[in-house]
Protein backbone atom coordinates (compact mmCIF):
# COMPACT_ATOMS: atom_id res chain seq x y z
CA UNK A 1 0.00 0.00 0.00
CA UNK A 2 1.17 3.35 -0.65
CA UNK A 3 1.30 5.97 1.67
CA UNK A 4 -0.10 9.69 1.27
CA UNK A 5 2.31 11.28 3.25
CA UNK A 6 -0.04 14.50 2.79
CA UNK A 7 1.09 15.68 6.88
CA UNK A 8 4.58 14.12 8.86
CA UNK A 9 4.49 11.84 11.30
CA UNK A 10 5.69 13.89 14.20
CA UNK A 11 2.48 16.14 12.77
CA UNK A 12 0.56 12.94 13.49
CA UNK A 13 1.32 11.56 16.06
CA UNK A 14 1.14 15.10 17.94
CA UNK A 15 -2.19 15.29 17.68
CA UNK A 16 -2.63 11.55 18.09
CA UNK A 17 -1.52 12.09 21.59
CA UNK A 18 -2.95 15.41 22.23
CA UNK A 19 -6.77 14.22 20.93
CA UNK A 20 -5.73 11.05 23.03
CA UNK A 21 -5.00 13.20 26.42
CA UNK A 22 -7.65 15.08 25.73
CA UNK A 23 -10.26 11.85 26.76
CA UNK A 24 -7.83 10.83 29.04
CA UNK A 25 -8.34 14.43 31.20
CA UNK A 26 -12.48 14.66 30.68
CA UNK A 27 -12.92 10.83 31.52
CA UNK A 28 -10.77 11.00 34.80
CA UNK A 29 -11.89 14.50 35.72
CA UNK A 30 -15.80 14.14 35.40
CA UNK A 31 -15.72 10.57 36.60
CA UNK A 32 -14.05 11.13 39.88
CA UNK A 33 -16.57 12.28 41.89
CA UNK A 34 -18.70 8.93 40.77
CA UNK A 35 -17.13 6.34 42.94
CA UNK A 36 -18.28 2.94 44.22
CA UNK A 37 -19.16 -0.78 42.21
CA UNK A 38 -22.33 0.31 40.64
CA UNK A 39 -21.18 3.06 38.92
CA UNK A 40 -18.30 1.66 37.93
CA UNK A 41 -20.18 -1.24 36.04
CA UNK A 42 -24.22 0.91 35.38
CA UNK A 43 -23.30 4.61 36.46
CA UNK A 44 -25.52 3.82 39.41
CA UNK A 45 -28.97 3.40 36.77
CA UNK A 46 -29.00 6.88 36.43
CA UNK A 47 -28.51 8.30 33.26
CA UNK A 48 -30.99 10.42 30.61
CA UNK A 49 -31.87 10.30 27.28
CA UNK A 50 -29.32 12.77 25.66
CA UNK A 51 -26.18 11.37 27.52
CA UNK A 52 -27.55 7.99 26.78
CA UNK A 53 -28.80 8.69 23.06
CA UNK A 54 -25.14 9.76 22.15
CA UNK A 55 -23.22 7.06 24.33
CA UNK A 56 -25.43 4.46 22.36
CA UNK A 57 -24.33 5.81 19.20
CA UNK A 58 -20.44 6.90 19.91
CA UNK A 59 -19.73 3.51 21.32
CA UNK A 60 -21.72 1.65 18.07
CA UNK A 61 -19.50 3.81 15.71
CA UNK A 62 -16.03 2.54 15.81
CA UNK A 63 -13.34 3.49 13.55
CA UNK A 64 -14.88 0.54 11.67
CA UNK A 65 -17.57 2.69 10.15
CA UNK A 66 -14.72 4.24 8.22
CA UNK A 67 -13.54 1.12 6.24
CA UNK A 68 -16.14 -1.58 7.24
CA UNK A 69 -19.33 -0.25 5.11
CA UNK A 70 -17.28 1.42 2.01
CA UNK A 71 -15.08 -1.76 1.83
CA UNK A 72 -18.21 -3.98 1.48
CA UNK A 73 -19.90 -2.37 -0.92
CA UNK A 74 -17.06 -2.73 -3.12
CA UNK A 75 -17.95 -6.19 -4.02
CA UNK A 76 -21.34 -6.18 -2.31
CA UNK A 77 -22.94 -3.82 -3.97
CA UNK A 78 -25.92 -1.78 -2.55
CA UNK A 79 -26.98 -4.91 -1.04
CA UNK A 80 -23.89 -4.90 1.14
CA UNK A 81 -24.46 -1.13 2.55
CA UNK A 82 -28.18 -1.75 3.19
CA UNK A 83 -27.62 -5.05 5.29
CA UNK A 84 -24.29 -3.42 7.24
CA UNK A 85 -26.94 0.17 7.92
CA UNK A 86 -29.46 -1.94 8.94
CA UNK A 87 -27.37 -4.59 10.92
CA UNK A 88 -25.39 -2.02 13.15
CA UNK A 89 -28.78 -0.07 13.66
CA UNK A 90 -31.36 -2.66 14.07
CA UNK A 91 -30.35 -4.53 17.40
CA UNK A 92 -31.13 -1.20 19.31
CA UNK A 93 -34.50 -1.51 17.93
CA UNK A 94 -34.52 -5.16 19.29
CA UNK A 95 -32.99 -4.40 22.65
CA UNK A 96 -36.21 -1.68 23.06
CA UNK A 97 -38.13 -5.24 23.23
CA UNK A 98 -35.79 -7.25 24.85
CA UNK A 99 -34.72 -4.39 27.44
CA UNK A 100 -37.77 -4.11 28.69
CA UNK A 101 -38.53 -7.74 29.60
CA UNK A 102 -34.88 -7.92 30.96
CA UNK A 103 -35.11 -5.34 33.40
CA UNK A 104 -38.47 -6.59 34.23
CA UNK A 105 -37.76 -10.02 35.06
CA UNK A 106 -33.81 -9.08 36.01
CA UNK A 107 -34.16 -5.50 37.38
CA UNK A 108 -30.17 -5.89 39.19
CA UNK A 109 -28.89 -7.51 36.46
CA UNK A 110 -25.66 -5.87 35.40
CA UNK A 111 -24.29 -8.39 32.23
CA UNK A 112 -26.15 -10.50 29.54
CA UNK A 113 -23.79 -13.37 30.94
CA UNK A 114 -25.12 -12.93 33.83
CA UNK A 115 -28.39 -12.81 32.68
CA UNK A 116 -27.84 -15.85 30.99
CA UNK A 117 -26.70 -17.68 33.81
CA UNK A 118 -29.67 -17.01 36.28
CA UNK A 119 -31.98 -18.31 33.30
CA UNK A 120 -29.93 -21.55 32.89
CA UNK A 121 -26.86 -23.10 34.44
CA UNK A 122 -23.20 -22.90 34.44
CA UNK A 123 -22.47 -24.97 31.31
CA UNK A 124 -24.24 -22.13 28.81
CA UNK A 125 -23.11 -19.25 30.93
CA UNK A 126 -19.74 -20.01 30.44
CA UNK A 127 -19.69 -20.85 26.41
CA UNK A 128 -21.42 -17.56 26.10
CA UNK A 129 -18.81 -15.68 28.27
CA UNK A 130 -15.91 -17.27 26.15
CA UNK A 131 -17.72 -15.86 22.94
CA UNK A 132 -18.40 -12.72 24.33
CA UNK A 133 -15.06 -12.14 25.66
CA UNK A 134 -13.45 -13.68 22.25
CA UNK A 135 -16.10 -11.28 20.15
CA UNK A 136 -14.92 -8.07 22.00
CA UNK A 137 -11.65 -8.54 21.93
CA UNK A 138 -12.15 -9.44 18.55
CA UNK A 139 -13.25 -6.04 17.92
CA UNK A 140 -10.98 -4.42 20.22
CA UNK A 141 -8.06 -5.91 18.04
CA UNK A 142 -9.98 -4.47 15.00
CA UNK A 143 -10.61 -0.93 16.07
CA UNK A 144 -7.15 -0.56 16.60
CA UNK A 145 -5.87 -2.22 13.48
CA UNK A 146 -8.42 0.15 11.34
CA UNK A 147 -6.87 3.15 13.18
CA UNK A 148 -3.10 2.61 13.43
CA UNK A 149 -3.70 1.65 9.29
CA UNK A 150 -5.57 4.58 8.43
CA UNK A 151 -3.19 7.30 10.52
CA UNK A 152 -0.20 4.76 8.06
CA UNK A 153 -1.52 5.56 4.99
CA UNK A 154 -2.14 9.27 5.65
CA UNK A 155 1.53 9.70 7.40
CA UNK A 156 3.80 6.85 7.08
CA UNK A 157 3.38 6.30 11.16
CA UNK A 158 4.27 3.20 11.92
CA UNK A 159 1.47 1.09 13.54
CA UNK A 160 2.80 0.20 16.50
CA UNK A 161 3.40 4.00 18.13
CA UNK A 162 -0.63 4.81 17.32
CA UNK A 163 -1.71 1.55 18.70
CA UNK A 164 0.27 1.63 21.83
CA UNK A 165 -0.77 5.63 22.35
CA UNK A 166 -4.66 4.90 21.42
CA UNK A 167 -4.60 1.78 24.22
CA UNK A 168 -2.50 3.66 26.61
CA UNK A 169 -4.41 6.51 26.85
CA UNK A 170 -7.73 4.71 26.49
CA UNK A 171 -6.93 2.30 29.12
CA UNK A 172 -5.54 4.80 31.50
CA UNK A 173 -9.49 6.61 32.11
CA UNK A 174 -11.38 3.95 31.98
CA UNK A 175 -9.85 1.34 34.23
CA UNK A 176 -10.01 4.68 36.67
CA UNK A 177 -14.04 5.86 35.64
CA UNK A 178 -15.51 2.89 34.39
CA UNK A 179 -18.69 3.65 32.74
CA UNK A 180 -18.81 6.85 34.31
CA UNK A 181 -15.97 7.92 32.56
CA UNK A 182 -17.07 6.35 29.14
CA UNK A 183 -20.10 7.57 29.22
CA UNK A 184 -18.62 11.18 29.64
CA UNK A 185 -16.20 10.99 26.99
CA UNK A 186 -18.77 9.44 24.60
CA UNK A 187 -21.06 12.47 24.76
CA UNK A 188 -17.67 14.46 23.51
CA UNK A 189 -17.08 12.05 21.18
CA UNK A 190 -20.33 11.90 19.98
CA UNK A 191 -20.71 15.97 19.06
CA UNK A 192 -16.68 16.25 17.43
CA UNK A 193 -17.49 13.05 14.56
CA UNK A 194 -21.12 14.16 14.20
CA UNK A 195 -19.99 17.28 13.13
CA UNK A 196 -16.36 16.35 10.86
CA UNK A 197 -18.65 13.96 9.49
CA UNK A 198 -21.01 16.57 8.19
CA UNK A 199 -18.32 18.84 7.35
CA UNK A 200 -16.82 15.37 5.48
CA UNK A 201 -20.50 15.15 3.85
CA UNK A 202 -20.62 18.95 2.93
CA UNK A 203 -16.83 18.73 1.34
CA UNK A 204 -17.63 15.43 -0.69
CA UNK A 205 -20.75 16.61 -2.50
CA UNK A 206 -19.07 19.78 -3.27
CA UNK A 207 -16.24 18.31 -4.79
CA UNK A 208 -17.79 15.56 -6.64
CA UNK A 209 -21.02 17.19 -7.24
CA UNK A 210 -20.88 15.21 -10.72
CA UNK A 211 -19.97 11.81 -9.23
CA UNK A 212 -21.24 10.94 -5.87
CA UNK A 213 -24.47 10.18 -6.65
CA UNK A 214 -26.09 7.25 -8.16
CA UNK A 215 -25.99 8.15 -11.69
CA UNK A 216 -21.31 7.49 -11.62
CA UNK A 217 -22.47 4.09 -10.33
CA UNK A 218 -25.32 2.63 -12.79
CA UNK A 219 -22.51 4.21 -15.49
CA UNK A 220 -19.26 2.86 -14.21
CA UNK A 221 -20.39 -0.54 -12.61
CA UNK A 222 -24.28 -1.13 -13.24
CA UNK A 223 -23.71 -4.72 -11.25
CA UNK A 224 -23.63 -3.07 -8.27
CA UNK A 225 -27.00 -1.78 -8.16
CA UNK A 226 -28.88 -4.62 -10.23
CA UNK A 227 -31.44 -6.41 -8.89
CA UNK A 228 -29.73 -9.39 -10.85
CA UNK A 229 -26.37 -9.02 -8.99
CA UNK A 230 -26.15 -12.35 -6.69
CA UNK A 231 -24.05 -10.74 -3.87
CA UNK A 232 -26.45 -7.91 -3.88
CA UNK A 233 -28.29 -10.76 -2.15
CA UNK A 234 -25.62 -12.33 -0.40
CA UNK A 235 -23.75 -9.74 0.87
CA UNK A 236 -26.73 -7.84 2.18
CA UNK A 237 -28.19 -10.58 4.42
CA UNK A 238 -25.00 -11.78 5.24
CA UNK A 239 -23.89 -8.22 6.76
CA UNK A 240 -26.95 -7.72 8.68
CA UNK A 241 -26.89 -11.34 10.55
CA UNK A 242 -23.36 -10.99 10.90
CA UNK A 243 -23.44 -7.25 12.77
CA UNK A 244 -26.88 -7.75 14.34
CA UNK A 245 -25.94 -10.86 15.84
CA UNK A 246 -22.40 -9.20 17.47
CA UNK A 247 -24.73 -6.18 18.55
CA UNK A 248 -26.92 -8.55 20.79
CA UNK A 249 -23.95 -10.19 22.45
CA UNK A 250 -21.96 -6.44 23.18
CA UNK A 251 -22.15 -6.49 27.00
CA UNK A 252 -21.39 -1.98 26.07
CA UNK A 253 -24.91 -1.97 25.01
CA UNK A 254 -26.34 -4.30 27.70
CA UNK A 255 -24.79 -2.15 30.18
CA UNK A 256 -26.25 1.16 28.87
CA UNK A 257 -28.97 -1.12 28.80
CA UNK A 258 -28.98 -1.24 32.34
CA UNK A 259 -27.86 2.40 33.00
CA UNK A 260 -30.64 4.27 31.84
CA UNK A 261 -32.85 6.24 34.12
CA UNK A 262 -36.23 4.33 33.11
CA UNK A 263 -37.34 2.63 30.68
CA UNK A 264 -39.05 5.23 28.97
CA UNK A 265 -35.43 6.84 28.85
CA UNK A 266 -34.15 3.46 27.40
CA UNK A 267 -36.81 3.53 24.85
CA UNK A 268 -36.08 6.81 23.69
CA UNK A 269 -32.20 6.85 23.65
CA UNK A 270 -32.75 3.49 21.37
CA UNK A 271 -35.29 4.76 18.97
CA UNK A 272 -32.89 8.52 18.38
CA UNK A 273 -29.94 6.29 18.22
CA UNK A 274 -31.67 3.61 15.33
CA UNK A 275 -32.53 6.99 13.27
CA UNK A 276 -28.73 8.50 13.76
CA UNK A 277 -26.86 5.62 13.07
CA UNK A 278 -29.17 4.34 9.96
CA UNK A 279 -27.91 7.09 7.95
CA UNK A 280 -24.33 7.55 8.56
CA UNK A 281 -23.42 3.98 8.01
CA UNK A 282 -25.44 3.89 4.91
CA UNK A 283 -23.37 7.40 3.74
CA UNK A 284 -20.02 5.44 4.65
CA UNK A 285 -21.07 2.54 2.24
CA UNK A 286 -22.46 4.52 -0.79
CA UNK A 287 -19.09 6.28 -0.71
CA UNK A 288 -17.52 2.55 -1.82
CA UNK A 289 -19.94 2.48 -4.23
CA UNK A 290 -18.82 5.58 -5.90
CA UNK A 291 -14.96 5.46 -5.10
CA UNK A 292 -14.73 2.05 -6.85
CA UNK A 293 -16.93 3.47 -9.78
CA UNK A 294 -14.21 5.85 -10.25
CA UNK A 295 -11.33 3.29 -9.73
CA UNK A 296 -11.92 0.02 -10.03
CA UNK A 297 -8.10 -0.83 -8.52
CA UNK A 298 -8.84 1.17 -5.23
CA UNK A 299 -8.08 -0.23 -1.72
CA UNK A 300 -11.72 -1.14 -0.59
CA UNK A 301 -10.39 -0.81 3.20
CA UNK A 302 -9.63 3.18 1.60
CA UNK A 303 -12.86 3.72 0.04
CA UNK A 304 -13.97 6.42 1.59
CA UNK A 305 -10.45 7.99 2.22
CA UNK A 306 -9.70 7.53 -2.10
CA UNK A 307 -12.81 9.75 -2.12
CA UNK A 308 -12.22 12.46 0.95
CA UNK A 309 -8.23 12.96 0.50
CA UNK A 310 -8.38 12.81 -3.53
CA UNK A 311 -6.89 16.34 -3.38
CA UNK A 312 -4.24 16.13 -1.37
CA UNK A 313 -5.63 18.69 1.44
CA UNK A 314 -4.21 18.92 4.69
CA UNK A 315 -6.91 20.24 6.98
CA UNK A 316 -8.88 16.97 5.79
CA UNK A 317 -5.85 15.08 6.75
CA UNK A 318 -6.09 16.38 10.21
CA UNK A 319 -10.20 15.74 10.20
CA UNK A 320 -9.77 12.42 9.37
CA UNK A 321 -7.04 12.12 12.69
CA UNK A 322 -9.43 13.80 14.62
CA UNK A 323 -12.12 11.76 13.78
CA UNK A 324 -10.38 8.56 13.35
CA UNK A 325 -9.00 8.65 16.89
CA UNK A 326 -12.37 10.06 18.49
CA UNK A 327 -14.61 7.02 16.72
CA UNK A 328 -11.51 4.71 18.15
CA UNK A 329 -11.61 5.59 21.81
CA UNK A 330 -15.04 5.72 22.01
CA UNK A 331 -15.02 2.10 20.86
CA UNK A 332 -12.14 1.02 23.00
CA UNK A 333 -13.66 2.38 26.06
CA UNK A 334 -16.71 1.09 25.72
CA UNK A 335 -14.89 -2.28 25.05
CA UNK A 336 -12.32 -2.28 27.85
CA UNK A 337 -15.20 -1.69 30.44
CA UNK A 338 -17.66 -4.16 28.97
CA UNK A 339 -15.07 -6.52 29.17
CA UNK A 340 -13.89 -5.50 32.37
CA UNK A 341 -17.41 -5.73 33.78
CA UNK A 342 -17.80 -9.47 32.71
CA UNK A 343 -14.99 -10.49 34.62
CA UNK A 344 -16.28 -8.37 37.88
CA UNK A 345 -19.48 -9.87 37.64
CA UNK A 346 -19.09 -13.17 36.17
CA UNK A 347 -15.49 -14.48 37.17
CA UNK A 348 -16.27 -15.74 40.30
CA UNK A 349 -18.78 -17.86 39.27
CA UNK A 350 -16.07 -19.48 36.70
CA UNK A 351 -13.08 -19.72 38.79
CA UNK A 352 -13.90 -19.03 42.63
CA UNK A 353 -12.06 -16.58 43.19
CA UNK A 354 -11.63 -15.15 46.60
CA UNK A 355 -10.11 -11.85 45.25
CA UNK A 356 -10.69 -8.17 44.33
CA UNK A 357 -12.54 -8.50 41.46
CA UNK A 358 -11.80 -5.14 40.30
CA UNK A 359 -8.44 -5.35 40.25
CA UNK A 360 -8.46 -8.46 38.37
CA UNK A 361 -10.77 -7.42 35.76
CA UNK A 362 -7.86 -4.47 35.08
CA UNK A 363 -5.36 -7.12 34.97
CA UNK A 364 -7.31 -9.41 32.58
CA UNK A 365 -7.99 -6.12 30.41
CA UNK A 366 -4.41 -4.99 30.49
CA UNK A 367 -3.05 -8.61 29.45
CA UNK A 368 -5.78 -8.54 26.18
CA UNK A 369 -4.59 -5.07 25.39
CA UNK A 370 -1.32 -6.20 25.08
CA UNK A 371 -2.66 -9.04 23.18
CA UNK A 372 -4.68 -6.51 20.87
CA UNK A 373 -1.13 -4.43 20.51
CA UNK A 374 0.71 -6.88 19.43
CA UNK A 375 -2.14 -8.11 16.81
CA UNK A 376 -2.95 -4.63 15.31
CA UNK A 377 0.91 -3.79 15.17
CA UNK A 378 1.06 -6.62 12.19
CA UNK A 379 -1.85 -4.88 10.70
CA UNK A 380 -4.18 -7.98 9.76
CA UNK A 381 -7.55 -7.36 7.38
CA UNK A 382 -10.00 -5.48 9.55
CA UNK A 383 -13.09 -6.70 8.07
CA UNK A 384 -12.21 -10.48 8.49
CA UNK A 385 -11.01 -9.99 11.90
CA UNK A 386 -14.60 -8.91 12.96
CA UNK A 387 -16.12 -12.03 9.99
CA UNK A 388 -14.49 -14.31 12.55
CA UNK A 389 -16.07 -13.00 16.05
CA UNK A 390 -19.63 -12.77 13.86
CA UNK A 391 -19.63 -16.16 13.15
CA UNK A 392 -19.48 -17.03 17.08
CA UNK A 393 -22.26 -15.01 17.92
CA UNK A 394 -24.63 -15.94 14.66
CA UNK A 395 -24.45 -19.91 16.13
CA UNK A 396 -25.74 -18.34 19.65
CA UNK A 397 -28.03 -15.70 18.73
CA UNK A 398 -31.32 -17.32 18.04
CA UNK A 399 -31.03 -20.04 20.73
CA UNK A 400 -30.10 -17.43 23.11
CA UNK A 401 -32.62 -15.14 23.41
CA UNK A 402 -35.38 -17.68 21.89
CA UNK A 403 -34.82 -19.49 26.11
CA UNK A 404 -36.38 -16.09 27.30
CA UNK A 405 -39.18 -16.99 25.37
CA UNK A 406 -40.08 -20.59 25.64
CA UNK A 407 -40.16 -22.38 29.57
CA UNK A 408 -39.75 -25.90 27.48
CA UNK A 409 -36.26 -24.86 25.91
CA UNK A 410 -33.57 -26.03 28.99
CA UNK A 411 -29.65 -25.22 28.88
CA UNK A 412 -29.18 -28.21 26.97
CA UNK A 413 -31.32 -28.43 24.00
CA UNK A 414 -29.20 -24.56 23.59
CA UNK A 415 -25.62 -25.59 24.70
CA UNK A 416 -26.13 -28.74 22.06
CA UNK A 417 -27.86 -25.94 18.89
CA UNK A 418 -25.12 -23.52 19.43
CA UNK A 419 -22.82 -25.77 18.67
CA UNK A 420 -24.74 -27.48 16.45
CA UNK A 421 -24.26 -23.86 14.26
CA UNK A 422 -21.04 -22.77 15.30
CA UNK A 423 -19.68 -26.72 13.22
CA UNK A 424 -22.53 -25.92 10.58
CA UNK A 425 -20.65 -22.07 10.10
CA UNK A 426 -17.17 -23.14 10.47
CA UNK A 427 -17.89 -26.24 7.62
CA UNK A 428 -18.68 -23.33 5.40
CA UNK A 429 -16.42 -20.23 6.66
CA UNK A 430 -13.73 -19.03 3.88
CA UNK A 431 -10.37 -18.86 4.09
CA UNK A 432 -8.79 -15.39 4.24
CA UNK A 433 -9.05 -15.02 0.35
CA UNK A 434 -12.59 -16.62 -0.07
CA UNK A 435 -11.16 -19.09 -2.56
CA UNK A 436 -12.42 -22.35 -0.50
CA UNK A 437 -13.66 -23.68 3.03
CA UNK A 438 -13.53 -26.58 5.24
CA UNK A 439 -16.08 -28.73 3.37
CA UNK A 440 -14.95 -27.53 0.25
CA UNK A 441 -11.33 -27.15 -0.36
CA UNK A 442 -10.36 -29.38 2.46
CA UNK A 443 -12.40 -32.17 3.46
CA UNK A 444 -14.10 -32.05 -0.49
CA UNK A 445 -12.60 -30.76 -3.80
CA UNK A 446 -13.59 -27.11 -4.42
CA UNK A 447 -14.56 -28.64 -7.81
CA UNK A 448 -17.27 -30.47 -6.38
CA UNK A 449 -19.19 -27.18 -4.91
CA UNK A 450 -22.20 -25.80 -6.51
CA UNK A 451 -21.58 -22.44 -8.09
CA UNK A 452 -23.98 -20.53 -6.16
CA UNK A 453 -22.31 -22.33 -3.20
CA UNK A 454 -18.23 -21.58 -4.10
CA UNK A 455 -19.15 -17.99 -4.84
CA UNK A 456 -20.92 -17.18 -1.78
CA UNK A 457 -19.10 -18.93 0.54
CA UNK A 458 -19.41 -16.35 3.23
CA UNK A 459 -23.40 -16.08 2.76
CA UNK A 460 -23.70 -19.90 3.48
CA UNK A 461 -21.74 -20.15 6.25
CA UNK A 462 -23.36 -17.35 7.93
CA UNK A 463 -26.84 -18.98 6.77
CA UNK A 464 -26.09 -22.03 8.10
CA UNK A 465 -24.44 -20.81 11.22
CA UNK A 466 -27.89 -18.92 12.09
CA UNK A 467 -30.13 -21.36 11.01
CA UNK A 468 -28.95 -24.88 11.61
CA UNK A 469 -29.75 -24.65 15.45
CA UNK A 470 -33.24 -24.54 14.74
CA UNK A 471 -33.10 -27.97 13.10
CA UNK A 472 -31.51 -28.71 16.56
CA UNK A 473 -34.35 -28.12 18.55
CA UNK A 474 -37.21 -29.68 16.12
CA UNK A 475 -34.77 -32.83 16.67
CA UNK A 476 -34.15 -32.69 20.10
Amino acid sequence: MNNLNIINQVTAIFLIIIISLLFVFVGIYFSKKFKGLNNYLVANRSIGTLSLTTSLVASALGAWILFGPASAATWGGIGAVIGYSLGTAFPLFILIYLGKKFRTSYPQGKSIIEIIRLRFGPNLYKLILVFSIFYMTIFLIAEVTAVAFLINYISGTELWITSLIVISCSLFYTLYGGLRASLITDNIQFFVFAALLIISLIFITSIETNEFNFEIIKNNNPHLLSFSYLPNYTAGLTFFIAVAATNLFHQGNWQRVYAAKNYEVLKKSLIFSFLIILPIVFFMGFSGLVAVSQDTNVIPDLAFFTILLKENLIIFSVIVIILAISLTISSIDTLINAISSLVIVDVDKVLNLKNNHLNISKQFVIFLSVIAFFVASKGFSILYLFLIADLFCCAAVLSVFYTFYSKSYDEKNAYVSILVGLIAGLLFFPSPDFSKSILFGVILPMDLAPSYISQSLLFCSFIAATLSPIIAWKLK
